[in-house]
């Protein structure tokens, strides 16, 4: 059984333990994907040419990876708003495309905790929203020597 993670730590709340989650609906609009290609410099035609993504594989533009990824650092450092986190380590595989305009729902479950090095593992997934099919799966870890005592 998953329990919901709290926003918000402070000593009075229950431990964070093995199996809890959050969850986060999110999308972006083709205009997020072209600024994130100009600010990143990946101006792959797949992801800001209709005409030639058109004629890809995938029938349409795709988002970078990075950018649909880059929904955990917002989960991490804005959503669940632990004071004192820090991101150490982020890996991903991209199973499916993702695509502007589109809902997605991002996971993260705590997967391993580290007690003696205040750090918490956490598996990191995204979904197409309503779906079961997982567009990209990882792990990351963070640091918070302020909040994670146990």
């Amino acid at each position: 059984m998953h329990r919901n993670l709290p926003l918000h730590l402070n000593r009075k709340q229950i431990m964070i333990q093995i199996g809890d989650q959050f969850k986060h609906s999110f999308s972006y609009t083709q205009e997020d994907v072209d600024t994130y290609a100009r600010v990143s410099g990946d101006t792959n035609p797949l992801h800001v040419d209709a005409d030639y993504a058109a004629a890809s594989m995938f029938g349409k533009r795709i988002m970078h990876g990075y950018l649909g990824a880059s929904v955990f650092t917002k989960i991490f450092g804005t959503l669940l708003y632990w004071d004192g986190n820090v991101y150490l380590k982020q890996n991903l595989t991209f199973l499916k495309p993702m695509y502007a305009n589109q809902t997605y729902q991002a996971v993260i479950t705590v997967k391993e905790i580290f007690a003696e090095k205040n750090r918490i593992l956490f598996e990191t997934q995204i979904f197409e929203e309503g779906t079961e099919n997982l567009c990209t799966t990882g792990e990351a870890l963070i640091l918070n020597k302020k909040q994670f005592v146990w």
